[in-house]
């Protein structure tokens, strides 16, 4: 069973940065790829970044592009959102998810696993 446990949030001033991480469990995520999500209260959830497991070309948010970086080890099945520049808009509750490349890369939707979440709490 396919397994995902997000870490690394908290709280930290505008301007700031923040590691989230993502332990992948349950299978082979070779053929997979993962992406990071976040909801803030009262949106709907948004997009941020996707990758495969196995590496290669990346895709973003317009939101977070140029301060979000999305990367993984896959020797560890772990992936990470590097987030930069943090303002306060980015609160919200960040999410890892993984399935295959189609649903996490191009359809962003119907995707199988996710992780429980993982609170970011920008203070202006």
């Amino acid at each position: 069973q396919v397994q995902l446990v997000e870490s690394g949030g908290g709280l930290v001033q505008a301007g700031g940065s923040l590691r989230l991480s993502c332990a992948a469990s349950g299978r082979a995520f070779s053929s997979y790829a993962v992406g990071w999500f976040r909801q803030a209260p009262g949106k709907e959830r948004e997009f941020l970044a996707a990758v495969r497991w196995s590496g290669g070309s990346t895709s973003y948010a317009d939101s977070v592009k140029g301060r979000f970086i999305i990367s993984t080890d896959s020797a560890k099945n772990t992936a990470y959102l590097q987030m930069n520049s943090l303002k306060s808009e980015d609160t919200a509750v960040y999410y890892c998810a993984t399935d295959i490349v189609h649903s996490i890369v191009v359809a962003r939707k119907n995707i199988r696993y996710w992780g429980p979440g993982t609170q970011v709490t920008v203070s202006s």
